[in-house]
């Protein structure tokens, strides 16, 4: 696995976001397409706390304290108990930016990183640093997927007209 690409990656990813989720309205970054799906503003804080707690923190522990067991979460709650919804949206697309810069500079500060160093998850068995490092650009990639299709749902809300010319989505 080439470690300084998935680096690189979640480094472009931060320009990526930039683009997704500056410049939206009240509107576009509350709007659900059903009440059981979340908006731009609910994925946005997701992302923020997926960042700082679990991705981040995971890899920081497994490198730097392996052995030591990792810290407990239910991201399951956050979304009411940090009160997504009522958070200020501009805020939080500058606190992501933030984070991610932390985050690649931490990464990319790294000497000789043990990338095999190993946890025992409950369910899924060992997990190495370097799954968790793969799998925060898959984390990456679900929700710049997510929203676009936010983005892409708006529109055809908005619109008067079907968006049938555009193509499947």
């Amino acid at each position: 696995m080439n470690h300084s690409a998935i680096i690189e990656q979640l480094k472009s990813n931060k320009e990526v976001f930039k683009a997704q989720l500056f410049n939206r309205t009240r509107e576009e970054y509350t709007f659900k397409p059903t009440p059981d799906k979340w908006c731009m503003l609910e994925v946005l804080c997701h992302l923020i706390d997926e960042e700082k707690e679990d991705f981040r923190t995971r890899v920081q522990y497994l490198l730097q304290e392996p052995g030591k067991p990792l810290p407990t979460f239910d991201p399951t709650k956050w979304p009411a108990a940090r009160n997504y919804l009522g958070q200020d949206y501009e805020t939080k697309v500058t606190e992501l930016i933030t984070e991610r810069s932390k985050s690649v500079e931490w990464l990319t500060s790294l000497t000789s990183p043990d990338w095999q160093s190993t946890y025992q998850h409950q369910r899924l068995g060992p997990i190495s640093a370097e799954l968790f490092l793969a799998n925060w650009l898959a984390h990456d990639y679900i929700h710049i997927r997510q929203l676009n299709r936010l983005a892409f749902e708006y529109l055809s809300h908005q619109s008067e007209n079907p968006l049938l010319y555009a193509g499947n989505f």
